[in-house]
């Protein structure tokens, strides 16, 4: 019976353990967010994970791929529930944007993740030798933009926006707005001070839909 029970005990220690790839892919997003996708080795992402570079290796392929997991990962965790803010259709245009703007300052100023947004954060620290991944961020952060722009075109249809105004211009705008706050998050700015940013916007809103 003794013997038995010790084999079984030896069996448990030796068994490998189960890789989890939310918790590794969430792991390594902090490592990216932080530090860039140049400043971030394979070495720093194992001792992160507390993955070996071969599990690494076999299930991303490499450090590219692990970071194309990575942006995935970032948008269905972060960016669609921002972007749910907005696609509500029982709210007005100027609460959809206050609430998707708060959602983004929480995201920008929260202790759980470095501060600012993951894309510009990693955007703004590659080089010209990472051309393929410098262009899949670009076009994922363009995303953002789309997704404004969908959202008051929507809007206009439903005739809640003037016919004169252009979307895709006022979706630029509040573009940079947000980015402006991203920074602004980087260098430590808190939430109350990116919500007073995000209620000037929203004053001046009525002006910009005479204008756009």
């Amino acid at each position: 019976m003794t013997t038995d029970i010790t084999s079984c005990v030896k069996k448990s220690r030796g068994r490998p353990k189960v890789f989890d790839r939310e918790a590794a892919l969430d792991k390594a997003m902090t490592l990216f967010w932080q530090h860039g996708y140049e400043a971030t080795s394979l070495s720093d992402l194992v001792e992160a994970t507390g993955a070996k570079a071969p599990t690494l290796y076999a299930e991303f392929t490499n450090k590219e791929g692990l970071f194309r997991a990575v942006l995935d990962r970032y948008i269905s965790r972060f960016a669609a529930k921002h972007e749910a803010q907005l696609f509500c259709e029982e709210k007005t245009v100027e609460q959809a944007l206050l609430d998707y703007f708060t959602a983004v300052t929480t995201c920008f100023t929260s202790k759980e993740t470095p501060a600012g947004c993951f894309m510009i954060n990693t955007s703004a620290t590659l080089a010209a030798s990472s051309r393929e991944i410098a262009k899949t961020v670009k076009s994922r952060h363009a995303m953002q933009e789309e997704t404004l722009t969908a959202f008051l075109t929507q809007r206009q249809t439903r005739g809640e926006l003037p016919a004169h105004c252009h979307p895709q211009e006022l979706a630029q705008y509040l573009n940079c707005i947000l980015q402006g706050m991203s920074i602004s998050a980087r260098e430590g700015a808190d939430f109350e001070k990116l919500q007073s940013i995000t209620r000037t916007t929203l004053r001046l809103w009525p002006e910009l839909l005479k204008n756009a």
